[in-house]
């Protein structure tokens, strides 16, 4: 199997949300909704954090400075065709609210409550909602999406077991 790593990030200013609108896509054959984000070149996958401030500051002009918080939340993992996905999920805030026009799709500051209405793909659904509910958790949450009669998340937190 091949694997596939990507890096997400869900900018926060006030109570809304900045996300991306994109059309089809080879990975989706209708418009969907997600944060910005991308798949990680060579040189950033052992540092998926490097990846997603790139990817933030290519589809929104975003520069790293103008960034808070930024931790990764989330590693979703899922199996599509001969693949494994693989996403780190990153949450911070910023203040900036001007956007640069980006050629991967349509930005939008989205209302915090409104997230769960738009059409995401199922595990960005599942990690939205998962987080609402969760915000206050430090550890980061792995999330592994399997399919029985319905797709289910299974949700472990991410810890070091201090084994000796």
């Amino acid at each position: 199997m091949e694997l596939r790593q990507m890096a997400t990030a869900f900018l926060f200013r006030d109570q809304k949300v900045l996300m991306i609108k994109k059309s089809k896509s080879k990975l989706n054959n209708s418009e969907f909704w997600s944060g910005l984000g991308g798949h990680l070149e060579p040189q950033e996958i052992n540092s998926p954090k490097i990846a997603c401030i790139r990817e933030i500051f290519e589809e929104s002009g975003i520069k790293e400075s103008e960034i808070s918080d930024l931790r990764m939340r989330y590693l979703l993992i899922r199996i599509k065709d001969s693949e494994i996905r693989q996403q780190y999920v990153y949450f911070g805030r910023t203040m900036k609210s001007e956007l640069i026009m980006s050629d991967e799709g349509e930005l939008s500051w989205v209302d915090q409550s409104e997230i769960v209405n738009l059409n995401l793909s199922i595990v960005i659904r599942k990690m939205i909602e998962h987080y609402l509910i969760n915000q206050d958790k430090q550890d980061p949450m792995v999330g592994v999406i399997t399919m029985s009669e319905e797709p289910k998340m299974q949700w472990s937190e991410l810890r070091d077991p201090k084994i000796f």
